[in-house]
């Protein structure tokens, strides 16, 4: 069972960096919120409609190990999977990798739960079974 991994590329933008020209450390967490949104976006659903059918997802934990810097013009590529899933918990795990020489550059994870809009904890399998199970197969390898 090898999760699926869905690819998403961006240039390092000047603004994302510092004075010596290094991304700033809290710019890779806006990042993986680009790559579970990319994820989500295969599904043929957006986070918007997502949350128009009263579903939220938000963050309850979140680990990054840095690895090398990007910098600034670096075109580089965000790796996401589901890492695990039950009806009421999700966690992503995500690589940023530069893309010319495929450096390894920050290994993370973000872990979240299901709630409805007044953030009460719900069951996805049951609100929206469909998406639910797209994101179960993409943990399984599309199986």
């Amino acid at each position: 069972m090898t999760p699926i991994i869905h690819s998403h590329r961006l240039r390092v933008r000047y603004g994302e960096t510092d004075q010596m020209g290094v991304v700033y450390h809290t710019n890779y967490l806006n990042w993986f919120e680009v790559g579970r949104t990319e994820l989500i976006r295969h599904a043929g659903i957006t986070y918007r409609e997502l949350e128009e059918k009263g579903v939220l997802l938000p963050v309850t934990d979140a680990n990054i190990s840095y690895k090398q810097p990007a910098r600034y013009d670096d075109e580089v590529e965000i790796r996401t999977r589901v890492k695990e899933i039950s009806p009421v918990r999700l966690t992503f795990a995500y690589e940023i990798v530069r893309v010319p020489d495929q450096q390894l550059l920050v290994l993370g994870e973000t872990m979240h739960v299901f709630t409805n809009t007044a953030l009460k904890p719900i069951r996805l399998s049951r609100a929206v079974p469909d998406i639910y199970d797209w994101l179960d197969s993409q943990h399984k390898g599309g199986e």
